[in-house]
């Protein structure tokens, strides 16, 4: 019996099933990039979670308070910080606490405020604002160093652990990311120099005695917390006034619909050299934002703008301050920002702990 020969695919037939194949790969692979970003954006709020969790642990143990490194009546030992630890010595028999970071393979390591250790005395604050003599530290403090022992022992005790990253934040995984196995508490990540800071950033005015932000309206404007008696008392989580409105952490540089990953206008930077945009520096800018009843969503600078605009039209100040003398134009870093946006949101809230960062709806 003859054998029919089989039909064998012609080249058009072959082109057709290839574009057909490159069409669907196509059509696949932005979905695929879209739900690999919503993944991390997830993670990064399931982070904040974590994180809203260790703030409630620590109130609880201490008295409602909110986490704080600096001693309560700091002011009262001086004009500043150089005069002031000195004076604290004198008067106490001890040094102020340090900023622990942890335990490393040689030791302890930390931030001392003791008179050898000079260019430390700024970090405690909550902000170092530009009239401290401590010029190096301005626009830096406490607010950026979550992941410090005082408050990581409420989240893991690792300073470098995932849960203070974001996963979307490049600079600081490429420079950590061998850590995060390492079992100790600390990880010599950059050498014995260079510490890595969490992705999230507390909010510094919130962290300040509420009058020290006072708004130019009804509280007089901001005031120097070394010349307010109690400026550097760490104010209640109950004295919130508007705590679904209120930030109290937030992605501190701009993960969401970035544009760019380092910002040129910083000399070097903290990433190998890379200082990546702050996230106020972009009108696209998004971060995932924690509030003080809890709740995590994205505040975004363009609501954050809006929201300013409005209150100073209906209440006649701003949601956050602009005009702190010997400040950087235009409040927190925002002359370096990647277009015109320009808010100090989070970071410089008028009232502090008692103001609002958004509004009602």
């Amino acid at each position: 019996m003859k054998r029919t020969p089989g039909r064998a695919f012609t080249i058009i037939e072959l082109l057709v099933v290839v574009s057909i194949i490159a069409l669907l790969v196509g059509i696949l692979l932005p979905a695929i990039g879209k739900a690999r970003e919503q993944a991390k954006l997830s993670q990064s709020q399931a982070n904040m979670r974590n994180l809203a969790a260790a703030h409630a642990t620590y109130a609880g143990e201490w008295n409602d308070r909110q986490i704080t490194f600096c001693d309560d009546n700091l002011s009262r030992y001086g004009t500043n910080e150089f005069n002031a630890y000195d004076t604290y010595r004198e008067q106490n028999g001890v040094s102020h606490p340090p900023m622990i970071l942890g335990w490393r393979p040689d030791g302890l390591w930390g931030y001392w405020m003791t008179g050898q250790y000079i260019g430390n005395y700024g970090l405690c604050q909550p902000i170092v604002f530009p009239n401290s003599p401590n010029t190096w530290a301005m626009g830096f403090g406490s607010f950026r160093m979550a992941n410090c022992k005082q408050f990581g022992q409420y989240v893991s005790g690792r300073f470098y652990d995932q849960v203070w990253y974001a996963p979307k934040d490049k600079a600081p995984w490429a420079a950590i990311e061998g850590c995060f196995d390492d079992p100790g508490e600390w990880c010599l990540a950059g050498g014995t120099e260079y510490c890595y800071w969490t992705s999230y950033c507390l909010s510094p005015a919130a962290m300040f005695c509420p009058e020290v932000m006072g708004n130019p309206e009804t509280g007089g404007g901001w005031q120097d917390p070394w010349e307010l008696p109690g400026g550097f008392r760490s104010p209640a989580m109950s004295q919130c006034l508007y705590p679904d409105l209120k930030t109290h952490m937030a992605e501190h540089h701009w993960l969401q619909n970035s544009r760019i990953d380092c910002n040129p206008g910083f000399d070097g930077g903290t990433y190998q050299d890379c200082e990546p945009f702050y996230f106020n520096h972009g009108w696209e800018s998004v971060p995932v934002t924690l509030f003080y009843d809890g709740h995590i969503e994205g505040l975004g600078v363009r609501e954050a703008e809006m929201a300013s605009s409005r209150n100073l039209a209906q209440a006649g100040f701003e949601l956050w301050h602009n005009e702190i003398p010997g400040w950087m134009e235009n409040g927190y870093f925002s002359d370096l920002a990647y277009d015109w946006s320009n808010t100090s949101y989070h970071v410089l809230t008028s009232d502090g702990i008692r103001g609002r960062d958004k509004l009602g709806d």
